[in-house]
């Protein structure tokens, strides 16, 4: 006749004890070993880029990019540019020595005026 009494429940096994710390270490291992994937993909990918951009003369430094120009002589290059600026001078209508020649011939007329 104990409808008032209660019964003492048996202290929990060491399983039962062990067992949401057993859960929360899978779940963070799971979680590190995520987050590792995502860091050697990452790394994998900045790699790739880094090659295909240093093909097409783009270095990434620490200050940022720099863009490299492909390997061209200094001599070269100027005389290129240098020629173009002749063409398109010698297009336009008159060549220096054309220039020169009418600028001497307007100090003289200038000059016998005065």
């Amino acid at each position: 006749m104990a409808w008032g009494k209660s019964k003492t429940k048996a202290p929990p096994s060491t399983i039962s004890q062990i067992l949401p710390l057993i859960i929360t270490f899978v779940i963070i291992a799971a979680l590190v070993w995520i987050g590792l994937q995502i860091y050697q993909s990452v790394i994998k990918i900045q790699e790739q880029a880094e090659k295909k951009m240093g093909k097409k003369h783009v270095v990434f430094t620490k200050d940022g990019v720099r863009v490299g120009v492909k390997h061209v002589e200094n001599e070269a290059y100027v005389d290129k540019t240098q020629s173009w600026f002749v063409k398109a001078w010698n297009l336009a209508g008159g060549s220096a020595e054309e220039e020169k020649a009418d600028g001497k011939k307007q100090k003289k007329k200038n000059g016998a005026k005065n």
